[in-house]
Parts: C-alpha cells; sequence; structure tokens
C-alpha cells in the first residue's frame, strides 16, 4: 500500500484553499419543491437492523420500549424528521408473505431467512408492528410487496387488509386482530430488485407482471390512489427503465424505482474496510457516489420520452456505501461502521437528489439501524448516532423546500492521474423565507475558498453548522459517542449579495441566510 496521502490531521496542515471554488444561487429562479420524501429510509429483516435494532420484544425490562420498540430509537428518529420508511425488504420482501406475521405471535410461524444469515425468525415483527411503529415515528409507511414468490391474491389482500375501512374479509380479519381503522398505506412496492433477487426476470416479462399485480392494487387512501412503484433498474440499466416505461401506462404506475450503492466492488470480501481504507479505496468510493448524478440524469432523459409531464417519479429507494463487514460479525449481517467518508457521501447524495427534485421525489438510504450505512448503531441498551445522522439531521431544512437552482465551478480534488470536483452544493428556500445553502468538501487534504454569488437574494445575516473532523477515517464508537458531531461554523462571511465560505477537508456544512 502507498503511504497515505489522506490521513494528515488538522493540526499538522496548512489550511492554504486556492480560492477556485465559485457558486451562483439563483434565489429568484426556484419553482420545483425538494420532497421529504427524498429523505426516506430502509429497515429490512436482514442482520440486527429489526431485531436488536428497532425492535427488543415487549418482555424486554432493560430497554425502555413501547410494545417491544426501541424508545431511544424512536427520539433519534424522529429528531430526523423521517418522512417514509420501507419494509420488509428488499431481496427479504419478495420471500415474506403477510399473513405470516399477524395475529397472536405465540401462534405465528417460524421462517428461516434464506437471503440474510439463514437464521430463524419467529414473526414476531408483522405488519401491525410495523404500521404501529410508523405511527409513533410520525413517518409513513412504504410496504414492499411479494412478487416473486408471492401471488396477485396475497397481495391485493394484503392492500385491502391494511387500507379498506368498509365489511370485508381482510377489514374483519385486522378487526379481529386487534386494529379497527385501517393505516392507509400509501406506498406500495410491486416487486424488488426482480432483475435479480426478486425473480431473475427479464424486462418484458416484469413489466407485464407488473401491470397484473398493478391492475388489482386499486384502492384508494383517501382522494388519492395508492402509489404503486415498479421495481426498477439496477445502476446504468437504461434498457430495464426504457422497456417498463414503453410498457407500463402511466394509470398503472405512480414510481419506478432505480438502485445505486457506492461499491468498490461486489466480489466477496472484495469492498474494502468501512474504517481503514486507502487513498485509492476513498477516491473510488467517491467516484461511485458522485457517479448518481449521471445515473438520474441519463434514467430521467429515457423516462422523459415516454412521460414528458414527469407524472411518474423516480424512486431511488436504495442508495448509500456498502463496504466489508465488521471483522468477527456475521458476513451475511452486512454490519458495518460509518466514518467522515460516509458523511461526505451522504451530503454529495443528498444535493444530487435536490438538483434533480422535479423527477427524483423518493428514496431511502440502505438501511436505518445496524446494517450498511446506518444513521443508527445499537449494542445492548448503547445507542449510537453516526456520522451520517449528523448530516440527515442538518440537511432535513431541505425537507418540502422550494429548490433553488446552483451553478458550481468547483475545484478538482485529484488522485494519481483522476479528478472530481471538490465541492457539492445544493440550496433551497423554505416556507418561512429563509434559504439554506448546503455545501460539501470532499478533498480530505485540502480546504476549500469558495465564493457565493446569491443572485436574487437580500440577504442580512448567515449562520450555520458543520460536521468536520481531523481525518477522514474517524468515526464514532460505544466508547467515544461523539467523536463526530456538529458544531457552530464560524468559516462563513457575509458581504452584500457574496457570500465567502472557507471550507475545511472533508465536512459539510450548512448554512442559514
Amino acid at each position: 500500500m502507498k503511504k497515505p496521502l489522506f490521513t494528515l490531521a488538522f493540526a499538522s496542515m496548512a489550511l492554504v484553499a486556492s480560492a477556485q471554488t465559485k457558486v451562483t444561487v439563483n434565489a429568484d429562479q426556484g419553482k420545483h419543491q425538494i420532497s421529504r420524501h427524498i429523505y426516506g429510509h430502509f429497515a429490512e429483516h436482514l442482520g440486527r437492523c429489526i431485531y436488536d435494532g428497532f425492535y427488543v420484544g415487549e418482555s424486554n425490562t432493560k430497554i425502555p420500549n413501547k410494545n417491544g420498540v426501541r424508545l431511544d430509537v424512536v427520539a433519534a428518529l424522529k429528531k430526523l424528521k423521517v418522512p417514509n420508511l420501507r419494509w420488509p425488504g428488499g431481496c427479504f420482501a419478495d420471500t415474506y408473505h403477510w399473513k405470516d406475521g399477524i395475529g397472536p405471535k405465540a401462534k405465528r410461524p417460524k421462517i428461516v431467512n434464506t437471503w440474510w444469515g439463514g437464521v430463524t425468525e419467529d414473526n414476531s415483527f408483522g405488519t401491525h408492528d410495523f404500521l404501529n411503529m410508523c405511527e409513533l415515528l410520525g413517518t409513513e409507511p412504504y410496504l414492499a410487496g411479494n412478487v416473486g414468490s408471492g401471488t396477485v391474491q396475497d397481495l391485493t389482500e394484503w392492500v385491502q387488509y391494511v387500507n379498506f375501512e368498509k365489511d370485508s374479509p381482510m377489514s374483519s380479519l385486522r378487526q379481529q386482530n386487534g386494529r379497527a381503522k385501517p393505516w392507509n398505506v400509501r406506498y406500495w412496492g410491486v416487486g424488488n430488485e426482480a432483475w435479480g433477487c426478486g425473480g431473475n426476470m427479464k424486462p418484458d416479462y416484469y413489466a407485464n407482471i407488473f401491470r397484473q399485480y398493478s391492475t388489482f392494487m386499486n384502492p384508494k387512501v383517501g382522494d388519492e390512489r395508492i402509489f404503486r412503484i415498479a421495481s426498477g433498474a439496477s445502476d446504468n440499466d437504461y434498457n430495464w427503465t426504457e422497456t417498463l416505461m414503453k410498457n407500463i401506462p402511466n394509470t398503472l404506475m405512480e414510481g419506478l424505482a432505480m438502485h445505486h450503492y457506492s461499491v468498490l466492488s461486489w466480489g466477496e470480501g472484495k469492498k474494502g474496510s468501512a474504517t481503514q481504507f486507502p487513498d485509492e479505496e476513498y477516491f473510488k468510493t467517491m467516484q461511485q457516489a458522485l457517479l448518481m448524478d449521471e445515473l438520474i440524469e441519463k434514467h430521467s432523459a429515457v423516462m422523459d420520452k415516454y412521460d414528458p409531464e414527469k407524472k411518474v417519479a423516480l424512486i431511488v429507494d436504495e442508495w448509500g456505501g456498502w463496504y466489508n463487514v465488521e471483522p468477527g460479525t456475521n458476513p451475511g449481517f452486512l454490519y458495518q461502521q460509518n466514518t467522515m467518508r460516509d458523511a461526505v457521501l451522504a451530503g454529495a447524495t443528498l444535493n444530487i437528489f435536490h438538483k434533480h427534485c422535479e423527477r427524483v421525489r423518493m428514496a431511502n438510504l440502505a438501511q436505518a439501524i445496524n446494517v450498511l450505512q446506518a444513521v443508527i448503531l445499537t449494542k445492548g441498551d448503547k445507542l449510537l448516532l453516526t456520522p451520517t445522522y449528523h448530516v440527515l439531521e442538518m440537511y432535513n431544512v431541505h425537507q418540502d423546500a422550494t429548490m433553488l437552482p446552483v451553478a458550481v465551478k468547483s475545484d478538482d480534488f485529484t488522485f494519481e492521474k483522476e479528478k472530481l470536483p471538490a465541492v457539492s452544493v445544493s440550496a433551497s428556500r423554505d416556507k418561512a423565507g429563509k434559504v439554506h445553502v448546503s455545501l460539501v468538501n470532499i478533498d480530505p487534504t485540502k480546504p476549500q475558498e469558495i465564493s457565493v454569488d446569491l443572485k436574487g437574494l437580500n440577504a442580512t445575516a448567515v449562520t450555520g453548522r458543520i460536521l468536520t473532523s481531523g481525518n477522514v477515517h474517524d468515526h464514532n464508537t460505544f466508547e467515544n459517542l461523539n467523536k463526530v458531531k456538529p458544531v457552530a461554523f464560524s468559516g462563513a462571511k457575509l458581504s452584500g449579495n457574496t457570500l465567502t465560505v472557507t471550507l475545511p477537508p472533508v465536512s459539510v456544512a450548512v448554512l442559514e441566510l
């Protein structure tokens, strides 16, 4: 391994930058809303995400809970303003039969989670448990239906069970199981990764399957029809998007999914360490993260051919960094740590989603607790907030705000002969008229001097917070819960319509004007 270039502590650095980054915020041009649903999360039956993450059981007397759901988790996620939560998968969704998870818990059949670790689950966390938890969290549920091994009848009966208020076989069953009123679930995934773990289908075949399932999923939620999300493409499979858009009328489909992970290699054990990564791996991870912009642009261009009015939303319902599991943990549990690398990855990705908010109207970080790029890690009765958590908490000021177009001429972050833009920016105006600007510096050694031209904005003051640390590998542990946390930011100066920002290496800042 070459000597690391990106591990210098601030104390040993000369904070000198080349004043090459220029940003224009067009505060007088905003017209598209950044949907709060871009800030969605994902809870799959995978490793310790559900059991020992969200849910510790009703009989647990050591960890404060309500109906088995950890109250510290509830408090932390409420602070994030989580708008929606996807469940039960993922790959697990296409092996999950929802009727196994209702009724008296002692009578629920056990199942084997064949996708993730081969563990036996007792189905103690099922439909009622999840939907009641969503009410506790103040979030909208996003249910992923079983298309791979289920039937049309299974899924349509699930819709009826959770949504139908009047007398019917499924609403009667729901009432027998203790819930009088329906939950009114609007968001429904019609299968997951149908091109892979959801059935290894070809796009033409899945398009027909989707049309069949979607036809029978017709109950409304209030005055709106339910929001049916097709299993979309992986990464740059534009043919998948083309085939579905060409063959599925938008009267049957409200959303089309797309998955993209910032991963080095899909080979077993070749994804790199979550904490001890060399320079090359850091650069390539950020390269994959910033690729999201190109993927969204090209998938959106395909969708525009068939849906120029943008009625169908692009739903990035799986994204994030994916590394090797932590040493000594079950490889099927996908438990990984979370560093400042993940913080800048999250900030830059959210800035990309903001840019494309006219088409991207929902996204789901993978995953909420103890899995992949988690916002929360748990260990017994302890809870840890990751750097990614702090970025999403800082950024939630953008939820349902008006996106303000930005132009960025960034300095370069270079590694050997390759380069990436060092600075990522997005901006929005909230309903109270406040403008928020999010800035990310992915360069781990060089600060950025950024000049921001505020067009159409007469700002009188600037405040902000920043998330940064002395080393790109820094992360929070159960021995040091607050090594990485946001602090007040004093590196922004306002003079007329010009904002000057000194952004430290590997940092995320959110300013309020």
